[in-house]
């Protein structure tokens, strides 16, 4: 058995992440289950292995992107407030 456990949310991932995360059988954040050890958990965990730790296998949260272009705020549309 292997055991497993969602760490990160897949709110704002695409459907298919999601319906990994579902299939699996996780239903809350930090619910750790006991999965059996065949070739479609093991494929459907490398998947979503940035969203689920396994157990024996260090975790680390995905990184946010370094290159971002942060943009100014719009001045007309606080403007319009005065």
């Amino acid at each position: 058995m292997i055991k497993a456990t969602y760490r990160k949310s897949s709110i704002g991932y695409n459907p298919a992440i999601r319906a990994t995360v579902e299939s699996l059988g996780f239903r809350k954040l930090n619910q750790t289950r006991e999965l059996p050890e065949t070739d479609a958990v093991r494929g459907m965990l490398a998947k979503v292995d940035f969203l689920v730790s396994v157990e024996g296998k260090p975790w680390t949260p995905p990184q946010r992107s370094r290159y971002k272009i942060w943009r100014k705020r719009s001045d007309k549309k606080h403007a319009r407030g005065k």
